[in-house]
């Protein structure tokens, strides 16, 4: 009776399974499903209460489908994101394990609760662009230690599409000479986004370390930066940008 809520809940999930995370380290896209609650702010204690009840359910059962982190937004959208390999990954059914260790009936009470908490949900993909990131390290997207999130959203028209992306390669291409220490990986809008935008993740400490990563870099970039960055923002239709938490407290990973 919650199979179509349960499969795009447990695929918006960050379902970080092997073989997806193995993409990552690819140099082709990735395509990641977009599960996003629009949280009301009365009821987000109730929202992240049901959510770590959902995962210690998954710990006590040791559910072997599930491998999951989450992220919420100063403006309390909680985003659920997972690697995909194709459309039809998204009508597995992910929590039939748990629905059956659990009982149906139970589950199906648990995820009710959760619906009373948001008016507001979104589904969509998103592409991430290992050619266009830039991580010397190698790309991750939980650098140990560096929870906040900073997350800008760089809006074009079709027509300048080809102009954007030509500014997006020079950018990296700048950062590569220059040597700079400001990570950020480049995510690509896809099927059931409205418009076409460029996502820029950015991690850090703290809403303070990424102040100083930013203020360092632009010292360090100069002038030949901020012109390239000028004549970027040029070519946009509508910038956006938003803060983030990573919440290792409401993740979930099987036990070996």
């Amino acid at each position: 009776m919650r199979q179509t809520k349960i499969s795009l809940l447990v695929v918006g999930a960050l379902l970080l399974l092997p073989n997806a995370l193995k993409a990552q380290e690819k140099s082709s896209s990735q395509a990641f499903w977009v599960h996003e609650d629009v949280v009301k702010p009365s009821m987000t204690a109730e929202y992240e209460s049901v959510c770590k009840e959902l995962v210690d359910n998954m710990k006590t059962h040791n559910i072997p489908e599930v491998n999951t982190i989450v992220t919420n937004t100063v403006d309390n959208r909680y985003l659920w994101v997972g690697p995909i390999e194709n459309m039809a990954q998204l009508d597995k059914p992910v929590f039939a394990t748990l629905a059956e260790k659990m009982g149906p009936e139970k589950m199906g009470a648990l995820f009710d609760r959760m619906d009373k908490c948001y008016d507001i949900e979104q589904n969509y993909i998103i592409h991430l662009e290992p050619e266009l990131s830039y991580m010397p390290g190698g790309i991750t997207q939980t650098p140990e230690g560096q929870d906040y999130r900073k997350f800008h959203y760089f809006h074009y028209t079709p027509g300048n599409r080809a102009a954007v992306k030509e500014k997006v390669v020079a950018i990296k291409k700048m950062f590569e000479d220059k040597g700079s220490k400001l990570d950020y990986r480049v995510y690509r809008s896809g099927f059931g986004t409205r418009g076409e935008f460029f996502m820029v993740a950015v991690a850090a400490k703290d809403a303070a370390d990424y102040a100083a990563k930013v203020a360092a870099n632009n010292e360090m970039m100069g002038e030949e930066w901020l012109d390239l960055y000028s004549s970027f923002q040029a070519t946009l239709e509508k910038y956006e940008a938003f803060e983030g938490q990573m919440r290792p407290d409401m993740a979930y990973a099987p036990a070996n």
